[in-house]
């Protein structure tokens, strides 16, 4: 049980500082304009998703928390 709640906070620890380091990330989106016959008329279209920053505290808190506990038992 140890070395499980030790591994799921480090993930965690992991994962909120990745969030901090990257605060989100663009995709490039394809999508269908119009059909003229054989012909598609398409537009590409830029997304951003973003990265809350309570997200990666929260993360990067219980990651911490986890480990903490998972070496004290």
């Amino acid at each position: 049980m140890k070395s499980i709640t030790t591994t799921i906070g480090l993930i965690l620890i992991l994962l909120g500082i990745l969030t901090f380091v990257y605060q989100g990330f663009t995709y490039t989106k394809q999508e269908k304009v119009a059909q003229l016959g054989d012909l598609n008329v398409t537009t590409s279209k830029q997304e951003t998703v973003h990265f809350p920053p309570l997200l990666g505290g929260l993360s990067l808190a219980v990651g911490i928390v986890l480990v903490v506990v998972g070496r004290r038992k």
